[in-house]
């Protein structure tokens, strides 16, 4: 059994191993894509073969397509050279479910893969040839935020760009300078419109993709080194749309355990890679079986019925009233409160530490009763169910591998967006108490006690990185009561970069100061405090 055109074959063999395989005529349809391809999506990951490519399968099943996907990887090539290619464009993807069953599904909707690498003659040519086409309806991305980035954080331009400046579509050496010179090159073919995606995993995605694709048009124009008219055809809905979207799913990087239960079903050659780029890929992933993803509906080229795979259209103020749900209530906090406490409470599983009953007891309340007052529902997803799934599925899901460490990354950077908010909707509102806050203001008590770097047992472990962790250390680093009355305490909890307010404005800081002490008092006194509330 092998994961190729020809090794998926046997029908009844797979079938009877508890694969679902592609049920269309995979030659035909790859011909036709080939043909009259409508959707290329770049950036050949995880969260792509998991989720796009098997929404677009689900859909040639059941008719609703008749064409495939074409997947373009524009920042590490082996990917497509070493992974895709070998295996004619099929992965399997395995479903973790949350009763400790998987799923088994061998994806065939990819039918063409191109690496965006000018250097490649056939495959830039190619993907030229596929932007130049009236067929072409929406360009999607999965390149992760960096890749819209055009300057670095000392404002320092990002290698290949300032030259891609210069050049104009011709060669490019950057992402975003490949992405712009395929769009320029379907603005000279009569000004042929379409939808630019950004399906990556942050705030008004589309607007970091349009950002950074006209600021490349601007370039062109002032120095003359584009057609006339490049920068209106970029500005212009009509012709060419930046759509928000928010996407919510995990999948993780391949795990042994899968690949054992794979190899044990008899599939050969699933041994992953490692590219020079040390990009970790195997020819399967496995991923939650939750997922989301809405979409702003502006397509000036039509698009498919992507709807009927589950996936949302609505307008911009819907995009981003799901999203806030998801940052600032019903997912991202419960996630940072269970990193910071897993951390002091020796545990390496977030899942793990969903049957804890203090953990599990806080979560629900954050999430329920302190965060669900102040969502503003945006009517196409009920946030309390979605706040069950997370509960009830997603984060006590025993397949996924996720830890307290990795969650806890960058801690300093989401405070202010997954708790601020919540605290901002209390104030604003004459019908809620801020002071009935109590999980919320302890979150931010743990994170002091968790820069210590001192667990509940009297243990020393490793900080996850975060840009602010040296500066923020210095103001918890003396464990005695006088650390708690003094100005450097106080001066941290004035900083609303940090928290989203001024938690002494908010009415807040003494209730954080307090809770901080009674977790600084001596091994398991962070039990103690979990316990107590």
């Amino acid at each position: 059994m092998k994961l190729t055109k020809d090794g998926i074959k046997n029908i009844s063999e797979w079938e009877s191993k508890g694969y679902s395989l592609p049920k269309f005529d995979r030659e035909k349809v790859e011909a036709a894509t080939k043909a009259e391809p409508f959707w290329i999506h770049f950036g050949a990951g995880n969260i792509f073969r998991a989720f796009q490519a098997n929404v677009v399968q689900k859909l040639l099943n059941d008719g609703v397509l008749d064409r495939g996907l074409v997947v373009a990887e524009g920042y590490d090539y082996e990917i497509i050279e070493k992974m895709y290619r070998p295996h004619d464009n099929i992965g399997a993807l395995v479903t973790l479910k949350s009763s400790g069953s998987v799923e088994k599904t061998v994806v065939g909707s990819i039918m063409e893969a191109l690496a965006a690498d000018t250097e490649n003659e056939a495959d830039w040519a190619r993907l030229l040839e596929i932007f130049r086409m009236p067929s072409l309806q929406m360009v999607t991305f999965t390149i992760t935020e960096k890749g819209y980035l055009l300057r670095n954080a000392s404002g320092v331009m990002m290698p290949g760009v300032e030259d891609d400046f210069a050049a104009g579509p011709v060669l490019p050496k950057s992402y975003i300078g490949k992405v712009v010179t395929l769009l320029h090159a379907r603005y000279t073919n009569n000004e042929l419109p379409v939808a630019m995606v950004s399906m990556d995993n942050c705030s008004h995605n589309g607007d970091k993709l349009y950002a950074a694709v006209k600021e490349f048009a601007e370039e062109w124009e002032r120095r003359g080194v584009c057609k006339p008219g490049f920068l209106a055809y970029v500005n212009n809905p009509g012709k060419v749309s930046f759509p928000w979207t928010m996407i919510d799913k995990i999948t993780p990087r391949p795990d042994a355990k899968i690949e054992k239960i794979l190899a044990d079903d008899g599939i050969e050659q699933l041994e992953p890679v490692i590219t020079s780029k040390k990009t970790y890929v195997a020819p399967f992933v496995n991923a939650e079986e939750c997922q989301y993803l809405v979409i702003e509906d502006a397509f000036p080229n039509g698009r498919p019925e992507l709807e009927k795979a589950g996936l949302y259209f609505t307008d911009r103020a819907t995009v981003d009233k799901v999203e806030k749900m998801k940052v600032c209530t019903c997912l991202n906090p419960l996630h940072t409160f269970l990193a910071v406490s897993g951390c002091l409470l020796g545990y390496t599983l977030i899942a793990d530490e969903m049957k804890d009953p203090d953990l599990l007891r806080l979560v629900k309340r954050l999430g329920y009763e302190e965060g669900l007052p102040v969502v503003v529902d945006p009517g196409i997803i009920k946030p309390r169910d979605f706040i069950d799934e997370v509960v009830n599925i997603r984060i006590p899901n025993p397949f996924m591998p996720d830890t307290p460490q990795r969650i806890a990354c960058d801690t300093s950077q989401k405070l202010s967006i997954r708790f601020g908010e919540t605290i901002k909707g209390y104030l604003a509102r004459a019908d809620l108490n801020v002071a009935d806050l109590k999980v919320v203001p302890l979150v931010f008590a743990l994170w002091l006690r968790y820069l210590q770097a001192i667990d509940d047992n009297g243990n020393a472990f490793e900080l996850s990185p975060d840009p602010l962790l040296d500066e923020c250390r210095k103001y918890v680093s003396a464990v005695v009561p006088e650390a708690l009355e003094g100005p450097q305490l106080d001066d941290l909890l004035h900083r609303a970069d940090i928290f989203g307010v001024d938690l002494f404005e908010a009415g807040l800081a003494d209730k954080v100061k307090d809770y901080f002490s009674k977790l600084t008092a001596g091994n398991g006194s962070v039990r103690n405090v979990l316990n107590s509330l």
